[in-house]
C-alpha cells in the first residue's frame, strides 16, 4: 500500500511538472508570436509612414503648380517678345 501511494504521488507530481512545462512552453511561444507580429506590424507602419510622407510632398507639388496655373494675376500676364538686356555697368565712384 506504501509502495503504490508513493508511485502514485511522484507520477502525479510528474505529470504535474511536465504539464507546467508544457504550459510555459506554450506561453512563451505565443509571446514570442506575438512579438514577430509586433515587430512585423512596426515595420509596415514605418514604410507607410514613409509612403504618406511621400504621397503629402507630391499632393502638395500638385496643389502648387495648380494654384499658380489657376492665378488671375499669372493668367492676365502678357508674355513679353522683344526682351532686352543691358549689361551692369561698374559705377565710376568705385
Amino acid at each position: 500500500m506504501v509502495s503504490t501511494s508513493t508511485a502514485t504521488l511522484l507520477f502525479v507530481t510528474g505529470a504535474l511538472i511536465v504539464l507546467l512545462a508544457m504550459l510555459i512552453l506554450f506561453n512563451e511561444n505565443y509571446n514570442a508570436t506575438k512579438g514577430y507580429k509586433l515587430r512585423t506590424l512596426e515595420r509596415e507602419r514605418s514604410q507607410l509612414l514613409l509612403t504618406e510622407e511621400v504621397l503629402n510632398m507630391h499632393i502638395a507639388e500638385s496643389q502648387a503648380m495648380e494654384t499658380m496655373l489657376n492665378d488671375s494675376m499669372i493668367t492676365t500676364m502678357i508674355p513679353d517678345t522683344k526682351a532686352q538686356y543691358i549689361r551692369d555697368v561698374p559705377d565710376e565712384d568705385e
